[in-house]
């Protein structure tokens, strides 16, 4: 099964067994990982970039949340290395 053929939306996860917090906390913390330092603009265009089904709209303040949290020891390394140089 191809888990990128259906359109990221409640109805095609559940089925899999996937929930909507592990799933947006877990694309949250990759997209912190990637590109921390986001505004909440740019994140909010990345969250529905990723979660276009209106289904998925009512996770966009979990996404900004775990997002955050992903980010947050991220930052303090970039921080902590820049002022070790």
């Amino acid at each position: 099964m191809d888990l990128f053929a259906n359109e990221n939306c409640p109805e095609s996860c559940s089925p899999l067994g996937l929930d909507c917090d592990t799933c947006t906390g877990k694309a949250a913390s990759s997209v912190a990982s990637i590109c921390g330092g986001l505004d909440p603009h740019g994140l909010k265009q990345v969250f529905f970039q990723l979660y276009s089904s209106p289904g998925c709209r009512p996770m966009a303040q979990a996404f900004e949340l775990a997002y955050q949290q992903a980010a947050a020891p991220v930052e303090l390394a970039a921080l902590a290395t820049a002022a070790a140089a």
